[in-house]
């Protein structure tokens, strides 16, 4: 096999001095580097540049990858680790318990009650991490026996280690302003997810952390926010659980028409959080009426009736022109 060339050098170079890139990011390098071939219409040698890379990535058990944003839905691409347990993937940089710390707020995130996928800064932060340390015999340290890193891991730490996550990106505030799971966390612990039993998405079977639930009491059924349009893609059509049949609840998060939903190696926008033509349109008929409300009838209509006189004025003084005229000719 020939050895990998520039072109691959720099995608790899790229996503592992950049950290993960989004796909528009990650299409414009590749378009760049390859002569002007975008990947929308020149797939297959994006697929081949992608799996020429991988076989030589797999010998040092790291892979390419693409996953989407679960809270945005935004596809993204990334080099990681395919060694399961998340130490690992933390490496030296964080000390034990900043990693028992990640621990804590990884299973608080995605086990959280409302499948919303994350949780507030206060609960971040009082998050335990003594039930994370395990020791050598397999059982969890009881707090006697717990190393004073551990039982010593101030508050004020655990402020510096959750600003660290969240810039290394393994945490990330959602758009309510909550911590939820940063672009490398749904990149390096896919196999975490499903060995820890996650339930996943119904349609494209990836870890259901922000997910729309089914309605009825006792169904387990997720469905990402993004993976709706692909299931139930006419609005006004049925859209019965494919478990129990029950109505799928609207989704505020669900976009209007029927663009399509996100897929690694798609084409299209950053992600369906993107506006359609009409919604922009109801947005900005919106602010101008609110503008106006604002503005009060002493401001808005005397503007507006101004503009109207001149406007009366100027239609007048062109009117008159051509009987000046006609009065010159007769004399």
């Amino acid at each position: 096999m020939a050895p990998l060339s520039w072109r691959h050098h720099t995608l790899l170079q790229a996503l592992l001095s950049r950290g993960p890139l989004s796909e528009r990011d990650f299409h414009a390098l590749f378009t760049a580097i390859s002569g002007g071939k975008n990947p929308a219409t020149h797939q297959q040698l994006f697929s081949d540049t992608l799996m020429k890379i991988n076989n030589e990535l797999g010998y040092l058990q790291f892979d390419l990858r693409a996953c989407i944003n679960q809270y945005d839905g935004t596809v993204y691409y990334g080099v990681v680790n395919n060694i399961s347990d998340e130490e690992s993937k933390l490496g030296s940089k964080y000390s034990v318990p900043q990693i028992a710390f990640y621990k804590g707020l990884l299973e608080a995130i995605v086990h959280e009650a409302g499948n919303d996928g994350s949780i507030t800064s206060i609960e971040a932060l009082h998050v335990r991490i003594d039930n994370q340390v395990v020791i050598a015999d397999g059982t969890q340290d009881t707090q006697s026996r717990l190393p004073s890193s551990i039982t010593n891991f101030l508050f004020s730490q655990k402020e510096k280690t959750l600003t660290e996550l969240i810039q290394d990106r393994w945490l990330a505030y959602t758009s309510e302003g909550k911590i939820g799971l940063g672009i490398r966390s749904f990149l390096d612990l896919r196999s975490w997810f499903r060995s820890n039993d996650i339930p996943s998405c119904e349609v494209c079977n990836e870890a259901g952390i922000k997910a729309s639930t089914c309605s009825k009491e006792g169904c387990n059924v997720r469905i990402h926010i993004y993976c709706l349009k692909k299931k139930f893609p006419q609005r006004k059509a049925s859209r019965a659980c494919p478990q129990c049949a029950t109505e799928w609840p609207q989704q505020e998060g669900e976009d209007e028409g029927d663009g399509e939903a996100n897929e690694p190696g798609g084409e299209g926008q950053e992600g369906p959080s993107a506006d359609p033509p009409s919604r922009r349109k109801r947005r900005v008929k919106a602010e101008l009426a609110e503008e106006a409300e604002e503005a009060g009838p002493s401001t808005a209509v005397p503007r507006r009736s101004s503009r109207m006189a001149k406007a009366e004025e100027a239609a007048a003084a062109d009117a008159s022109q051509p009987a000046r005229s006609s009065k010159r000719r007769k004399k």
